[in-house]
């Protein structure tokens, strides 16, 4: 907990410091995580043959809003809600999000996305964990991106240490 208040008064430390308003983001994200598909190859009873090597698992949204320099570097807060379908699994995540998108084109940028925080199971009992998350993607100047990106909830469930996920999904960031 002590972690993460840090990190609050980091952000809100350096967002009072910055007193230029167009120093700050927004960012929505939906995202979609995926299992891997166990009857990949598979052809049923009508002759379909199962071509798909991930199946969708549930829905992911989250919402941010921080700082940036530049549209290069940019740090702040986030929260959302996961459902994890194959895990029946709601997660609140709230964390710190850093982001480093360098230019690869005029018009374009490729991002390494790092977050950390704690993350929070809905209707499960007090299911709490530190969540961490990895993302990599790539955005154009207008702000929206599409990106692939590793979760881990920090909670034990199902005889697993802790749940994880890989979801693709897009993103729209305002500066």
């Amino acid at each position: 907990m002590k972690k993460i208040s840090t990190l609050l008064l980091l952000i809100f430390g350096l967002s009072i410091h910055s007193q230029e308003i167009k120093n700050r983001y927004y960012q929505a994200e939906i995202a979609t995580p995926l299992i891997v598909n166990s009857t990949y190859g598979d052809v049923d009873s009508l002759g379909n043959r199962s071509n798909y090597w991930f199946l969708p698992d549930g829905l992911s949204l989250k919402f941010g809003v921080g700082i940036h320099q530049k549209k290069w570097a940019s740090l702040g807060i986030h929260s959302g809600i996961d459902w994890l379908g194959s895990n029946k699994l709601v997660v609140v995540p709230v964390f710190a999000n850093f982001k480093l998108s360098p230019k690869i084109s005029e018009d374009s940028r490729i991002y390494l996305q790092l977050g950390y925080g704690k993350s929070i199971g809905i209707g499960r009992g007090s299911l709490i964990g530190d969540y961490r998350k990895i993302c990599l993607g790539a955005e154009n100047d207008e702000g929206f991106s599409i990106y692939i990106q590793v979760a881990n909830f920090g909670i034990p469930l199902n005889n697993l240490d802790s749940v994880s996920s890989l979801s693709l999904g897009v993103a729209l960031a305002t500066f």
